[in-house]
């Protein structure tokens, strides 16, 4: 089992920058478990934003944020962080960490998941 606890959300303007924490524990190592971003704005499915493999070597990012968020992840504190900058308001969801064994922007493929923190950018 894993617990996954996501912080650093808040409303924001439109081209500021914002960082997302997500905190694991449980009795699985943290560093055999992919880990992933999502968000879910209101009326719409949960979107891949963001992934990093167990090492932190590989990385993926939906178009919609490639070039504006980065993802990366210290094994050491059991924590992945998401980097956004140049937030827009379409940027605005709740955002949620993931945790999963596959290497995919699926969130089938997410067996544990954080309870999602707001992030809201105004114009």
């Amino acid at each position: 089992q894993v617990q996954l606890v996501e912080s650093g959300g808040g409303l924001v303007q439109a081209g500021d920058s914002l960082r997302l924490s997500c905190v694991a524990s449980g009795r699985t190592y943290f560093g055999a478990l992919n880990m992933g971003w999502f968000r879910q704005a209101p009326g719409t499915e949960r979107e891949f934003v963001a992934l990093v493999s167990e090492s932190g070597g590989s990385t993926l990012f939906a178009d919609t944020v490639k070039g504006r968020f980065t993802i990366s992840r210290d094994n050491a504190k059991n924590m992945v962080y998401l980097e956004m900058n140049r937030l827009k308001p379409e940027d605005t969801a709740v955002y949620y960490c993931a945790a999963g064994r596959k290497l995919s922007t699926s969130t089938s493929h997410y067996n544990y998941w954080g309870q999602g923190t707001q992030v809201t950018v105004s114009s």
